[in-house]
């Protein structure tokens, strides 16, 4: 089983308009809403491509319920924890010439309930996948990517991990079984430029020496890049159409390789799946659906 947490998912309010004046009254041209956060949106992802997963996290009031309600009619199984207080957050996504974003705090998590949430991991069990992506809320401690993995480590579960800067490098030392970095963040990561394919390899090699098993890439436009823990390495471009969103193609990228590797495990497989995933949402206005990764599977 996969599962995915997402500390504090969001209400996506996107908002068309052909200009914004500030000080003035606006009005919009369209308006969508989307179910968000990191993990959320792998298990959206796993769930079109027909693989069963458990999506984790916090909700709370009456944003949390409707959140929790869609995904479940989207067919997400689902199993959150609720807070007593506050409200799921409303993230407001302008879109114009220029995409402007407005990120919410969202409710606190007590200690309590994280503890409620760490107990749920402890059913994890060997074999199993735990998926963890995206920066950590104020009111939880900074290191608690290492007390989860920590407390879940020796027991043969692969961890996927999607985070930045020491978040991910603190982590690397229980070996998680897949890392995402993009490419400047692999520059952050390794304190050195990546200007071809060859500072690409060292790059990730730096990751893998430090415990990370797999390495995957992303590269925009470029495609991706996969350094795989027997020692392997492939380079896939991404698909060539009008980009539509870029909001949650690297987290469809996780989910597809995630996807290839439970289907047949198969690195190579698992990469083009992958990239077909992350190009199918960013040509999307959504998060891609089954058939349009397929289309561009066959694509690559």
């Amino acid at each position: 089983m996969i599962y995915t947490v997402t500390f504090s998912p969001a209400l996506d309010y996107v908002i068309d308009l052909d200009e914004l004046r500030l000080g003035e009254t606006n009005r919009s041209q369209k308006e969508s809403y989307y179910f968000g956060g990191k993990g959320i949106n792998v298990s959206t992802v796993l769930t079109n491509l027909g693989i069963e997963n458990t999506a984790l996290g916090f909700v709370s009031g009456f944003t949390g319920s409707a959140l929790e309600r869609g995904l479940k009619e989207a067919g997400l199984k689902t199993d959150f924890i609720h807070l007593e207080e506050g409200i799921t957050r409303i993230n407001i996504k302008l879109r114009m010439k220029q995409e402007t974003e407005i990120n919410t705090q969202g409710a606190a998590i007590t200690e309590s309930k994280l503890e409620a949430l760490l107990g749920q991991l402890e059913r994890l069990k060997e074999d199993d996948t735990l998926v963890i992506s995206g920066n950590i809320p104020n009111t939880l401690p900074d290191n608690i990517y290492e007390i989860m993995l920590k407390r879940l480590g020796g027991r043969g579960i692969r961890f996927v991990v999607d985070a930045t800067g020491m978040l991910l490098k603190n982590v690397l030392k229980y070996r998680p079984f897949l890392i995402k970095p993009n490419r400047s963040e692999l520059e952050e990561l390794t304190e050195s430029k990546i200007q071809n394919d060859a500072d690409l390899e060292v790059g990730a090699k730096k990751l893998q020496d430090l415990g990370a098993r797999n390495v995957l890439v992303s590269l925009g436009g470029d495609g991706a890049y996969l350094l795989c823990e027997n020692g392997k390495q492939f380079r896939v471009p991404a698909i060539r159409e009008a980009v539509k969103n870029t909001v949650g193609a690297g987290d469809s990228m996780v989910a597809g390789f995630l996807a290839g590797y439970m289907r047949k495990k198969d690195y190579e497989y698992a990469l083009k799946l992958g990239i077909a995933a992350g190009s199918a949402t960013a040509c999307s206005e959504g998060l891609a659906k089954r058939e349009k990764i397929e289309e561009f599977f066959q694509k690559i």
